[in-house]
């Protein structure tokens, strides 16, 4: 990862040092697990001495903190910006699984850390993390029960199936890597029709 990258991912982290450690801490995380991972293996990737890690961070729990808060505030801004410019139940959610899917592919390693190492959060931290997951998945279900309203979901539980296609979309931040055949973009495209199918979209 380069510093171009860690403005791209966290263009309000100021200054650039912090946007240094966290990247190192996305790829030791990644790489090690957050438990085995140590504030000096996050500093060393950085380039820094370990003690300059506490000049912008509190703790190595902070540092993922960070990284987890700032995914999970992507994630929901670009389920909140389809919302807000498309009407329609069916397009709705179209985008929103391909704009979800394309990040998780897009930012794969950053996507793991930030959905597979939440419960290492402290109860605080964790708290405020699932608050952003919980208003996620409620703006997905309330579109998906929209769709059934109108007749074109055939889905018993609303609530089921958002939970189900957004698990479809943090997976692929498992297995997603460079090697993979499809683009980012390719692939929340062929995402987006596999959901609507699952939901009973005719035609899909």
């Amino acid at each position: 990862m380069t510093m171009s990258l860690s403005a791209e991912l966290w263009p309000d982290v100021q200054p650039e040092t912090a946007r240094r450690l966290m990247l190192a801490g996305v790829e030791a995380f990644a790489q090690r697990g957050y438990h085995a991972t140590t504030t000096r293996d996050i500093a060393g990737a950085a380039g820094m001495s370990p003690a300059a890690l506490y000049v912008h961070f509190p703790s190595k729990a902070a540092l993922l903190f960070a990284i987890s808060r700032y995914g999970h505030e992507q994630t929901l801004a670009l389920v909140e910006n389809v919302v807000a410019k498309e009407s329609d139940p069916v397009e709705r959610i179209r985008l929103i699984v391909e704009d979800f899917v394309a990040w998780h592919a897009r930012r794969h390693t950053v996507a793991r850390v930030v959905q597979y190492e939440l419960q290492a959060l402290p109860e605080q931290e964790f708290a405020v993390v699932a608050e952003l997951r919980r208003r996620i998945e409620r703006i997905v279900r309330e579109v998906i029960a929209e769709g059934v309203d109108a007749g074109v979901f055939t889905v018993s539980d609303p609530h089921l199936a958002a939970r189900a296609v957004l698990s479809l979309g943090v997976d692929v931040a498992r297995w997603y890597s460079e090697r993979t055949r499809q683009t980012p973009a390719a692939l929340g495209k062929e995402y987006g029709g596999l959901v609507l199918r699952m939901l009973g979209v005719s035609g899909e």
